[in-house]
C-alpha cells in the first residue's frame, strides 16, 4: 500500500500558507532600495562598453568557426556534424558567469542533450507552480536561491563531452535530483516563518544536518524530512563556485579561524546572517565526518532556541559489531523522540517498503561496479558521483520514482558494455580514482579530467559505501543493520575509525578497479585527512601509483582556485607521464567569475 501512495505527498502542496503580507511588503521595499543603489553605482558606461565587446567578440568569434569549419575536409565536417565538436576550451570567455554558448554534440547527442533540458526546465516550472508566490519571494528573502536558476547551466557543465548512452545516462541521474531539490526548494519556501509560514506543514517537518541519512524517515510515510543545510549551502555551492563566500567571510567577521573547514564556516556564517530558514518541528544531528560539523549543527541549536534537536552518536569504532547495539538504541531513542515532537508513530511497513527499494538500488550500484571494474567501464563523470550519493544519503529508498531511473540507467549501462562503447569516445587513456572529499566548487572537475587528459575517474572515495543488504523482516536486526549504515554514512565511512579505513582501504580499491592514477584531494582545512597524508603519499610510491595531490579549501575557490588545481593536473601529465593532452584548448582557460 505504501508504494502505491503518491511520492512527495500532496498534502504537502496543499497545505496553507499564513503569509504575513506586511512582511513581505517590508521585505520587498528594502530588496528595492538595495537594487535602486546598485542601479545608481553601476557604471553604465563600462557596462555598455562590455557589451559591446561581447558582441564583437561574439561575431568574431563565429566568423573564426565558420573559418575553421570551411578549411575542413568533407571527413571533417562529418565528424562534426555526426560526432560534435572536440575543443571545449573554446566556450568558455574570461570574466564571463557562463560559457559562451551550448556544446554542439553532433545531431543525435544535441537533441538528446536539448530534451533533457526542455525537461529539466519543465519539471521545474510544475514544481514551483504548485506554490508559485511563496517560492519566487524566497529569490528576495536569500541569497543562494538566485544561483539554483542557474542549475541547467550545472548540468551542462557536468555533461561536457558526453555523447550517446553516457549523456542519457547523465540526465537521467540529474533530473532526479533537480527533483528532490526543487520539491523540497517549494517546502522550505512554505515553511519558513519569515515567507510562506505554514504552521501546518511546520508540524509534519522534520529537520537534518546535511551528513544525517534520511532512512529514519521511511518509516514514517506521513511526515516530512528535509536536509536543512543542503539546500542553501552544501548543494548550492557545487552549483555556484561563489555561493558561500559571504558566509565564510560573515562567520570568520565574528572572529572564527580562516583555517577552518568551509562546510561549518559556511553554514555557521549562513546563520549569522539569517540566510537559512526558521522553520521545521524538531531537528536531527549527528556526530557526522568532524568535530567542525558538529558545532556547526551545536550553533543552530544556539541560532533557533525554539528548534528541539536529537543529536545521533554512532561510535566510531564501526568495525567493531559490539558498538552495533549502541547504535541501534541511539536509533530507537531518535525514533522515539520523533514521535514526541511530531505525535506521528512509526510504521514498519512503510521502513520495510522503502529498505526493499533501497537493496534494489544497491544491487544496481553494485552492478555499476562490476562494469566499471572491467576494461570497458560505462558510466563515468560527475553526474553519476552525485547521483549516487544523493541516492545513498537522502533519498535512501524513500522516493518509489528513482527506482524506474535506476532500472532506465543500469538498462543503459549493459546495453553499451554489451557493445563495448567508450564512455568517452576516444578519451579512455587512463583508470583513475578520487580518494578524500572533491572541491565543491568544482563539482565537474572529473568531467575537466577526462576532456583534457582521458583521465576517466571510475569511482570515488565518497561512492564506496555500506553495500550490505538491509533487514527488511526482523525488527531488532533492522535497527542494528540502520545503525551499521548511519555509521558508514558519505566521508566518516573513511575519515573515522583508524587509518586502516582510509589508507589501507585505498590500496585494496586500487587493486578491484585496476587504477592507474590516484587524484588525491587535498581539503587544506581538513584536519581529519591532513594526518595520514605522509603515510599515503609513501606508500602510493612503494606501490608505483601515480597520485596527483590537488588542493583545494572545498567551498571558498579565493584560497585554490580552479586553474590552480587544473595547473597541477597540467605539469604532471607534462613532466612525469610526459603526455599530450587530448583537448589542449582546455588546458589554460579563465573560469574565475564562472559559475
Amino acid at each position: 500500500m505504501a508504494d502505491k501512495k503518491k511520492f512527495p505527498n500532496p498534502e504537502f502542496f496543499r497545505a496553507k500558507t499564513e503569509m504575513d503580507w506586511k512582511a513581505q511588503a517590508a521585505n520587498l521595499k528594502e530588496f528595492g532600495s538595495i537594487a535602486l543603489d546598485l542601479i545608481k553605482e553601476t557604471d553604465w558606461k563600462a557596462f555598455g562598453r562590455k557589451q559591446k565587446e561581447h558582441f564583437l567578440d561574439n561575431m568574431n568569434r563565429v566568423a573564426r568557426e565558420a573559418k575553421a569549419v570551411a578549411a575542413m575536409t568533407c571527413a571533417e565536417r562529418k565528424d562534426l556534424l555526426l560526432n560534435g565538436e572536440k575543443h571545449l576550451g573554446a566556450l568558455y570567455r574570461k570574466g564571463d558567469m557562463a560559457t559562451v554558448r551550448r556544446e554542439w554534440r553532433g545531431v543525435e547527442s544535441t537533441l538528446v542533450d536539448f530534451s533533457g533540458w526542455l525537461k529539466v526546465w519543465g519539471m521545474l516550472l510544475a514544481t514551483f507552480s504548485k506554490d508559485l508566490i511563496p517560492a519566487l519571494n524566497t529569490t528576495f528573502w536569500y541569497r543562494w536561491m538566485i544561483s539554483y536558476m542557474c542549475c541547467v547551466s550545472f548540468m551542462d557543465k557536468n555533461t561536457m563531452g558526453q555523447r550517446g548512452n553516457a549523456l542519457k545516462m547523465s540526465h537521467l541521474m540529474t533530473y532526479d535530483i533537480f527533483r528532490y531539490v526543487a520539491e523540497n526548494l517549494v517546502f522550505l519556501a512554505k515553511c519558513d516563518k519569515k515567507n510562506g509560514n505554514s504552521s501546518e506543514l511546520n508540524k509534519k517537518v522534520v529537520l537534518f544536518d546535511e551528513m544525517t541519512m534520511g532512512q529514519i524517515m521511511a518509516g514514517f510515510p506521513d511526515l516530512l524530512g528535509i536536509p536543512y543545510q543542503l539546500m542553501p549551502v552544501f548543494l548550492v555551492s557545487e552549483i555556484d563556485q561563489l555561493t558561500c563566500v559571504p558566509y565564510i567571510d560573515a562567520v570568520e567577521s565574528f572572529g572564527l579561524p580562516a583555517d577552518c573547514c568551509p562546510v561549518p564556516s559556511s553554514e555557521c556564517g549562513a546563520l549569522v546572517i539569517d540566510a537559512l530558514p526558521h522553520m521545521g518541528k524538531c531537528f536531527i544531528s549527528s556526530s557526522m565526518p568532524c568535530d567542525g560539523s558538529t558545532m556547526a549543527s551545536s550553533y543552530m541549536s544556539r541560532r533557533f532556541p525554539d528548534l528541539p534537536v536529537f543529536h545521533l552518536c554512532f561510535p566510531v569504532r564501526y568495525e567493531d559489531e559490539e558498538t552495533v547495539q549502541m547504535g541501534a538504541e541511539d536509533i530507537r531513542a531518535c525514533i522515539k523522540f520523533i514521535e514526541e515532537q511530531t505525535g506521528a508513530k512509526w510504521s514498519w511497513d512503510a521502513y520495510f517498503s522503502a529498505m526493499k527499494r533501497f537493496n534494489e538500488e544497491t544491487r544496481y550500484e553494485l552492478e555499476k561496479w562490476e562494469v566499471n571494474k572491467t576494461a570497458y567501464p560505462q558510466i563515468i563523470g560527475p553526474s553519476y558521483e552525485l547521483f549516487r550519493k544523493w541516492n545513498y544519503e537522502m533519498d535512501g529508498g524513500i522516493d518509489p520514482r528513482v527506482m524506474k531511473t535506476c532500472r532506465k540507467v543500469n538498462d543503459l549501462l549493459m546495453q553499451s558494455y554489451q557493445r563495448r562503447d567508450e564512455a568517452w569516445v576516444g578519451k579512455m587513456r587512463y583508470r583513475g580514482i578520487v580518494w578524500s572529499c572533491p572541491a565543491h566548487y568544482y563539482a565537474n572537475f572529473s568531467n575537466w579530467l577526462a576532456n583534457c587528459w582521458g583521465i576517466n575517474i571510475l569511482v570515488e572515495m565518497e561512492s564506496l559505501n555500506f553495500t550490505k543488504p538491509l533487514e527488511t523482516e526482523d525488527k531488532e536486526e533492522a535497527l542494528r543493520d540502520l545503525a551499521r549504515l548511519y555509521e558508514r554514512m558519505v566521508m566518516r565511512r573513511h575519515t573515522n575509525g583508524g587509518y586502516q579505513n582510509v589508507v589501507d582501504e585505498l590500496w585494496r580499491q586500487c587493486e578491484a578497479w585496476n587504477t592507474n592514477i590516484i587524484i588525491m584531494y587535498q581539503n587544506v582545512a581538513c584536519k581529519n585527512m591532513a594526518t595520514v597524508q605522509g603515510i599515503l603519499d609513501e606508500q602510493g610510491r612503494e606501490r608505483g601509483y601515480h597520485m596527483i595531490w590537488i588542493e583545494h579549501d572545498l567551498m571558498d575557490p579565493r584560497t585554490v582556485s580552479r586553474k590552480t588545481m587544473r595547473d597541477k593536473v597540467n605539469e604532471y601529465m607534462r613532466t612525469v607521464m610526459r603526455a599530450e593532452p587530448i583537448d589542449p584548448s582546455l588546458c589554460d582557460f579563465d573560469d574565475e567569475n564562472c559559475m
